[in-house]
């Protein structure tokens, strides 16, 4: 295969292999944790209306589907890439981030989590995706 056409496939297998990851985490989080009493979690303005009632164990799961479904996409462009490992996992780590940092936006969450998903959850699990690729 061309190397420019593995490196393509490379991304875009990344994203969705990450992408998949996550929102299976996403998926099966309210049965892990339950959310609190009464809280709408599959809308916005349910998690607006409830956040208040979260505690710091309601943070983990979202936590582990940005981590992991970075480190699972980032490996896997890492292996399927023509070029430098590390510069394709690190791509698929700076979507990932941009995602995490229009989520900000527009889903509520209080500062501690943001900064704490925004510096462990993206780059540094992208590049560990792409030492576990070596």
């Amino acid at each position: 295969m061309h190397p420019v056409l593995r490196n393509i496939l490379a991304i875009v297998l990344g994203l969705v292999a990450g992408s998949l990851v996550n929102g299976g985490i996403i998926q099966i989080s309210s049965s892990v944790i339950a959310p609190p009493e009464g809280v709408d979690v599959m809308t916005a303005e349910g998690l607006k209306a409830g956040l208040h009632l979260f505690e710091p164990k309601h943070f983990l799961m979202p936590f582990l589907a940005h981590a992991l479904g970075t480190l699972f996409g980032a490996f896997v462009a890492a292996k399927i890439c023509a070029g430098p490992k590390l510069l394709y996992a690190m791509i698929i780590g700076f979507f990932f981030l941009f995602g995490g940092i229009s989520m900000i936006f527009m889903v509520p969450s209080p500062l501690w989590f943001s900064i704490v998903d925004l510096t462990l959850a993206y780059l540094p699990m992208a590049f560990l995706g792409a030492r576990l690729a070596k």
